[in-house]
């Protein structure tokens, strides 16, 4: 389980100095991070270890993430923003 003092680091490193990325990723951590099941937490954590380039075309839907924990999170970050 992630601490307050987690979260706050991951709200910090969030912020990635890509507009495009940071309104997606700063409202996520405060907002929605909390509820996810602990494994879809993890898959954030790794997500923000990608590249900005790789995280810039993926949530922007230019292109897929291969690796399947990192294709579910970004799904539930686009799915966040973008409800059908």
């Amino acid at each position: 389980m992630y601490s307050e003092e987690d979260i706050r680091r991951l709200a910090w490193q969030s912020r990635r100095g890509m507009l495009e990325l940071d309104v997606l990723f700063v409202p996520f951590v405060n907002e929605a991070f909390r509820d996810l099941p602990e494994e879809d937490q993890d898959r954030f954590v790794k997500l923000l270890e990608c590249e900005d380039q790789d995280l810039f075309v993926w949530l922007m839907e230019r292109e897929e993430p291969v690796d399947p924990d990192i294709h579910r999170i970004v799904r539930i970050i686009l799915d966040r923003v973008q409800p059908k």
